[in-house]
């Protein structure tokens, strides 16, 4: 399951450089419509402690799609060609990484002559509220025409159309209009790219800007919305990936970090996704597996295999942290922690399991 997120911000704002550094691509900015993209390993310290463990013929990590859409500017999504292609690429994704830019460099040209992380927000957020509201009054139009049968639901169903619609007019994104399940159903085919979840990446010109005005005024934004902000430096991110990888931790120590910010990134994006891992272990694979939280047993085990899903009888489930401080699967065992679940049992993030199935006839 390489689920999407798609990188978006204005032109200059230094989002295709963390996208290299992320993808180590060498991918070149771009003002056209088509889109970077590529397939990323999820760090897991996890999954390497299980390999030191197993000592597998392969390690299987998890995995996250990246797309690096172009940058968005006052008026570039609207019209035919251009204006379409970028709102198609925005809605294919799951999720939106919006970088803002947060440092003062006159040798980078920007869209503005000045930095402000809150206009610069609330200019993306309008090109996706100003599409949103397209969407939902084309919907309403469908609707209309139902609702002269007199039929309550698709009554309802223009009155909560009719009430998002107008919050976008007053420039207010779909994700911070506290909507709930019964109007979030009710517009869920329009895939609303204001409706979006958003992780916010500030870039610095040093990390150690982290808690600069820039930053915090980032940071102010992403906690109104309950949204994750990762801070960043993506010229230190960019030099990082040039080195050679034993001389990398040094650099990093030099700068102030114990990791690379991007693996905080990578990581806080899947978490953003709702998604956990699970892990299937052994002598030929170790493998960290993808679901979303709240995923019942058979679904999580229908990522390993279809006919897993389809014949479920139990799982077998052994924490992470369980085989960590026993030592061994019999140790675990022995000490009661190993645990039999069935149908109704939602994956943990961190579960070792296997999974007893009825195979197909």
């Amino acid at each position: 399951m390489a689920l999407r997120c798609g990188l978006v911000g204005l032109p200059g704002c230094g989002k295709t450089t963390i996208f290299n550094a992320i993808t180590a691509s060498g991918a070149a900015s771009f003002k056209g419509t088509d889109t970077n993209r590529a397939i990323v390993s999820v760090p897991d310290p996890r999954l390497d402690r299980l390999a030191e463990m197993y000592h597998p013929r392969k390690v299987i990590p998890a995995t996250l799609e990246l797309v690096d859409i172009p940058g968005l500017k006052p008026g570039s999504t609207a019209g035919e060609g251009r204006g379409t292609k970028l709102l198609g690429n925005i809605k294919d994704v799951d999720a939106l990484i919006h970088v803002v830019r947060c440092f003062e460099d006159e040798t980078v040209p920007f869209e503005y002559a000045s930095i402000d992380p809150r206009r610069d927000v609330e200019a993306i957020d309008l090109e996706l509220v100003v599409a949103d509201s397209q969407t939902v009054q084309n919907k309403i139009t469908r609707l209309e025409k139902k609702a002269k049968t007199g039929d309550p639901e698709i009554l309802n169903q223009v009155e909560i159309c009719a009430k998002v619609k107008a919050a976008l007019d007053e420039g207010v994104p779909a994700r911070r209009q506290g909507l709930g399940p019964e109007e979030i159903a009710a517009v869920r085919e329009c895939n609303l790219l204001s409706l979006k979840p958003v992780l916010y990446v500030a870039n610095l010109k040093s990390i150690s800007e982290a808690e600069g005005r820039y930053a915090k005024t980032l940071r102010d934004i992403a906690e109104g919305e309950r949204s994750g902000i990762v801070t960043i430096c993506g010229r230190d991110e960019a030099e990082i990936n040039e080195l050679d990888p034993k001389d990398r931790p040094e650099f990093l120590r030099a700068i102030g970090l114990k990791e690379s910010s991007i693996h905080r990134l990578i990581r806080a994006a899947y978490a953003l996704l709702g998604l956990v891992n699970f892990f299937t272990v052994g002598e030929d694979e170790v493998h960290a597996w993808t679901c979303r939280k709240g995923d019942k047993a058979p679904t999580a085990a229908g990522k390993i295999h279809t006919d897993m899903e389809k014949g479920f009888v139990r799982m077998e489930v052994t924490r992470y942290e369980d085989l960590m401080e026993y030592g061994s699967e019999a140790a675990v065992a022995k000490a009661g922690k190993h645990r039999l679940e069935g149908k109704t049992y939602e994956v943990q993030d961190g579960d070792i399991v296997v999974v007893r199935f009825t195979p197909p006839k």
